[in-house]
């Protein structure tokens, strides 16, 4: 994983320079290009403390839309208007079953593709990799989160931070993922116009993988990573309360390890991710399993 953010001296230590390529000199100094070109979001303060609480209430009630939202945020005390609900949540990239924020909205003639999960048994690790984006608010800005995830064990295998909804920061996650020389046979994602840009699903469908889709509103098709979503906001994100996407970075690098390799998972059987993705033998997992295709 690279840094992500305002870094500080590293950022100065970077200036053009025609033999080394301004992607090259990133590197060098372990930071991803979009941290370089990192600016700081321009929303008030009251609107990022709206848009923390929306995130919060939207993780305890997915299903409520802009105008329950509104409701509750009038009932705590807080006078906004739908409109301005409807706003935010599109700034967040949040999906709710009705209406649909914009993070899952199809881009303009990009290709959907059909549901393959009903009903399908899987039973060990790569059969299926899911993809989402998060919201992740800090005390001064805010970023978006994605992560790869391995359905059957819900181990983590990559994620990336960025400032911006492009499909960059996703294709970046899903590289990441098969650095480790495994793939799954189906990639499942939300409709949502990262996932559906042309280089994304080159990047998924070039190495043989099948691509799955939830339904429009249907947020529980990809449950599992919602539930990392949940976890990773009330163990981390919301309690350390970053200050930037460094900061940020570096704290989320120790969640996800810790997550992986020490957490007990209740769903699990109090194992962890890593214990399943790496010994499936010993969960219940066999060879002819996770070749079911």
């Amino acid at each position: 994983m690279q840094a992500v953010g305002p870094v500080g001296l590293r950022r100065d230590l970077i200036e053009p320079w025609p033999k080394l390529s301004l992607q090259r000199q990133c590197e060098l100094v372990g930071i991803s290009r979009s941290g370089f070109y990192y600016e700081p979001v321009s929303e008030s303060p009251k609107n990022l403390a709206l848009m923390r609480r929306l995130d919060e209430l939207h993780l305890e009630y997915p299903v409520y839309g802009s105008r329950r939202l509104t409701v509750q945020l009038q009932r705590e005390g807080q006078w906004v208007n739908r409109k301005r609900v409807i706003r935010l949540l599109e700034l967040m990239g949040v999906e709710v079953i009705y209406p649909k924020g914009n993070l899952s909205q199809p881009g303009e003639g990009h290709r959907i593709y059909p549901y393959l999960l009903e009903g399908l048994d899987i039973s060990g690790p790569d059969q299926v990799w899911c993809s989402d984006i998060t919201y992740v608010p800090m005390a001064y800005g805010f970023m978006y989160l994605v992560a790869v995830m391995d359905w059957w064990s819900r181990y983590v295998l990559a994620w990336e931070l960025s400032n911006s909804l492009d499909s960059e920061f996703c294709i970046r996650a899903w590289t990441a993922a098969l650095s480790s020389g495994r793939q799954p046979l189906i990639s499942n994602t939300d409709q949502g116009s990262q996932f559906t840009s042309e280089a994304y699903l080159e990047a998924v469908e070039s190495v043989g993988v099948d691509v799955s889709m939830d339904g429009r509103g249907r947020w529980m098709d990809n449950r599992f990573i919602e539930r990392l979503w949940r976890s990773v906001k009330q163990e981390d994100i919301y309690v350390q309360d970053y200050a930037d996407g460094l900061t940020a970075q570096r704290g989320l690098a120790r969640w996800f390890s810790h997550y992986n390799t020490a957490r007990p998972h209740q769903g699990l059987g109090y194992a962890t991710p890593a214990e399943w993705y790496h010994s499936p033998e010993s969960y219940g997992a066999t060879p002819a399993a996770w070749r079911w295709k």
